[in-house]
């Protein structure tokens, strides 16, 4: 995690995918980087489920993906055991939708 989070273009995609959903096209020149440079970054995003994916369905019918940022805060904390990382993530949507149904229940 902390590799990740060292990386420059993934800092800068996760900050750019907290605004708003972008493609990997979007993405490249935001980040003033190769289309393989973000692709990259954002697969190791999302190993790590700090990204996710949606696809999305252009005026010309051809499908394309969008990230979006799942990061919301990473606290770490030195103890006399060692460090402590806690990552707090946006809900995922189905899991929200599945509370949601079991809460009606």
């Amino acid at each position: 995690m902390f590799d990740l989070l060292d990386d420059e273009y993934a800092r800068a995609i996760l900050v750019a995918t907290y605004r708003e959903p972008l493609s990997a096209e979007a993405l490249a020149e935001e980040c003033d980087a190769s289309p393989s440079t973000i692709y990259r970054r954002v697969e190791r995003l999302q190993d790590q489920r700090l990204v996710e994916a949606e696809q999305r369905l252009d005026p010309d019918g051809h499908h394309y993906e969008v990230f979006s940022a799942r990061l919301q805060r990473v606290t770490v904390e030195l103890t006399e055991d060692g460090i402590e990382l806690d990552v707090d993530r946006a809900e995922d949507p189905a899991d929200r939708f599945t509370r949601l149904y079991e809460g009606f229940k």
